[in-house]
């Protein structure tokens, strides 16, 4: 067992090697006296949120993700006809949603850090189940701009309130891992999606009832039912989940306070605010997540639109988004992988923007179906590794949880602001290939790159800053948080 000494906190930490990951060891004050946090005892506590709550979140971030996306899927078969769509009427459905998710994060993330998980989750959880089975029923264009504009409301902190919470149990280098079941969730559904469409779709109407209607009552369900379930398993916080037995629930309660040096107390602290709106690195983050976040977003909802205007028929281009979500499922575990392993971000961001920009440039380039097929296979290789990683990278760099809270939300929000300009980039009258909308994402993915790399760069410098005055006997930079000399970025 190797032992190397850390500057996690202003008190002694220590690194242990453990079976499965490294254990941190600590010690810090409380009353007075010095806690030691037993790191077997530490790691057995994580694998019960392994157990308890990861496999909740990939289920509420598929089925979030299953709800929102199918609409894309229910547009191959008729969804535009039947209430009438025209021009660019479905991309502003999505534009007007997306706002929703913009102005909702921000509130969201603070209700899971004021009122608690299983909360402020479970009230998401009811209004956009409410709002899936809202969508079955919609007659003309102002109800469906309604209705999924509730829907993204209610989705909009899903993910950042799983990754803030999962910030608060995992060390840094574990984050990534569990912070993955965002992207993980979007690649089951895609392909789950994919096929549950096609299944839907060769149902065809019944009892009079569309098939794509059909599409969201069965979602709803499913959703109602597995989500339900899921709600049960999720805890207030991480010193006070049900599922710890007293010894567990006071390591945790230990963590805590090893870990509030950085962490903060629990309310938000008003000066932090003013701290994380004033980071270049949340700014540049954001900045660089929203030019490369038009492409996933495009990606997400626009698909089977992609794919059909390569000339598949409708009935075969469900199925064929299957295999693509899949590819990009195992590309996001491995790459996820030896990020948390190497602890490297920035780089691997840089590497996985190559490839998503490629596979959109061949679409655009020839109007052979088959190349602009394999296409996509090429994009999905780093398209769902770079926005994983984004939020892993903000998320682990900033502390304590007060600048955490204002900070992530807000380089997310301006990242989903991408989420506006690629709902406009597939409109109808640009069928059949969309041209534009692909060329715009990858040329907008190359920007990311460079976006990205001088996000590397700022926490690079920082660093070496830092070395610079411990090396010369420094016990203070006169900062606080992320940027004091206690703890060192990952890049």
């Amino acid at each position: 067992m190797s032992v190397e000494p850390t500057y996690e906190t202003k008190t002694a930490v220590a690194q242990i090697d453990t079976k499965e990951q490294q254990a941190e060891v600590s010690s810090t004050e409380e009353a007075g006296e010095i806690i030691f946090i037993d790191p077997v005892k530490e790691a057995a506590a994580r694998r019960k949120f392994d157990i308890y709550v990861l496999p909740v979140s990939v289920i509420f971030l598929v089925l979030a993700s299953l709800d929102r996306n199918n609409l894309g899927n229910a547009r191959v078969f008729g969804f535009d006809r039947d209430i009438g769509l025209t021009g660019r009427q479905f991309g502003n459905i999505n534009t007007l949603s997306n706002v929703m998710t913009i102005l909702f994060e921000l509130p969201w993330v603070l209700a899971v850090k004021r009122f608690g998980a299983n909360k402020a989750i479970g009230t998401a959880f009811v209004l956009w189940s409410a709002s899936t089975l809202g969508t079955a029923f919609i007659k003309n264009y102002g109800q469906a701009i309604a209705c999924r504009m509730i829907l993204n409301a209610a989705e909009a902190g899903l993910a950042q309130g799983f990754a803030y919470l999962f910030s608060t149990i995992y060390p840094r280098e574990l984050a990534g891992k569990r912070i993955m079941t965002t992207n993980l969730a979007q690649c089951i559904s895609g392909a789950f999606g994919g096929l549950f469409a096609y299944a839907v779709q060769t149902m065809g109407d019944v009892n009079g009832f569309a098939a794509w209607r059909w599409l969201f009552v069965i979602e709803f369900l499913v959703t109602i039912v597995v989500g339900g379930i899921g709600w049960i398993f999720l805890p207030k916080s991480a010193e006070s989940a049900w599922f710890l037995n007293a010894e567990e629930k006071e390591t945790m309660r230990l963590k805590m306070m090893r870990d509030m040096a950085l962490r903060g107390e629990g309310s938000v602290d008003r000066k932090w605010v003013k701290i994380a709106l004033t980071d270049p690195f949340v700014w540049g983050l954001g900045i660089a997540f929203f030019t490369s976040s038009v492409a996933i977003n495009g990606f997400g909802v626009f698909l089977p639109t992609i794919i059909q205007g390569m000339g598949f028929k409708s009935l075969s281009v469900n199925y064929m988004t299957i295999p693509i979500y899949v590819l990009g499922a195992i590309s996001l575990v491995i790459q996820v992988y030896f990020s948390d392993k190497l602890r490297k971000r920035g780089l691997i961001i840089m590497a996985c923007c190559v490839p998503v920009a490629a596979g959109y440039l061949m679409a655009v380039g020839t109007s052979n179906q088959h190349v602009g097929y394999a296409g996509m296979f090429v994009l999905v290789l780093g398209l769902y590794p770079i926005s994983t990683l984004a939020v892993t990278w903000i998320t682990t760099n900033l502390s304590p949880d007060s600048k955490r809270a204002i900070g992530m939300p807000v380089a997310y929000s301006i990242a989903n602001i991408s989420s506006v300009v690629s709902s406009q980039l597939y409109p109808t009258q640009q069928g059949p290939r969309y041209i534009q909308g692909n060329a715009i994402s990858a040329g907008l993915t190359v920007v990311s790159f460079f976006l990205y790399g001088g996000c590397w760069f700022l926490l690079r410098r920082r660093n070496m800053n830092k070395q610079k005055l411990l090396d010369s006997g420094a016990t203070t930079n006169g900062k606080e948080g992320d940027q004091s000399l206690e703890t060192m970025y990952i890049l």
